[in-house]
């Protein structure tokens, strides 16, 4: 079964979308825990860090270099937070790979 995530990629959901590729779409998450909490995540469904393969090791870095991106943009490098959540018991309602960026200012 798709994840909520392949549906917002498939526009089968909608979402606030902030930036896409043909790689990755980065979504405002619905429920934000700051004043800037973007989600960063990657088109290939990857259900979590542990299912990442040496081959997505590309895919994974060009991750970061769309929220150093998307950082500089909003005028946040020196003030933002990304962060990976792993399993049931560390918060990750999707399993589908995302990274937060997060900020306050």
């Amino acid at each position: 079964m798709a994840s909520v995530f392949t549906k917002i990629i498939q526009r089968e959901i909608p979402a606030t979308i902030e930036y896409e590729d043909d790689e990755i779409i980065v979504i405002h998450d619905i429920t934000p825990q700051a004043k800037t909490h973007l989600l960063i995540i990657p088109k290939k469904e990857i259900p979590t860090i542990n299912d990442i393969s040496p081959e997505d090791s590309i895919l994974i870095g060009n991750m970061f270099q769309v929220a150093k991106k998307l950082a500089k943009q909003r005028n946040i490098l020196e003030w933002y937070q990304l962060k990976f959540n792993v399993g049931k018991l560390w918060w990750q309602e999707v399993f589908h790979l995302h990274l937060h960026l997060t900020s306050d200012i």
